[in-house]
């Protein structure tokens, strides 16, 4: 990866929790998210579960974001397809 910075500049719904992501080196991802916001105790984050909420997601500033920033991933993360590696995070949240 050549680019200092990645941003996700688009990004679809592809069923049951999972996002297909457009980054703006050209590469895509299907990311899982239901793991990790089934595992969360933060019910701010789990209420990403629900399918409404989790489909009304945008993207701003390159990011993915979920109402008021309900969930924050690395960006590094969600381009590797790791989000697994946070439950420090979750367990301070």
């Amino acid at each position: 990866m050549s680019a200092s910075v990645i941003d996700i500049v688009a990004a679809e719904p592809a069923g049951d929790c999972r996002l297909r992501l457009d980054f703006d080196d050209g590469s895509e991802q299907v990311v899982d998210f239901k793991p990790f916001l089934s595992r969360s105790p933060h019910p701010d984050i789990r209420a990403c579960l629900d399918p409404e909420r989790f489909g009304s997601f945008r993207i701003e500033h390159g990011e993915r974001v979920w109402g008021d920033y309900a969930s924050c991933f690395p960006i590094m993360d969600i381009y590797s397809n790791r989000l697994e590696g946070h439950a420090a995070l979750d367990e301070a949240a």
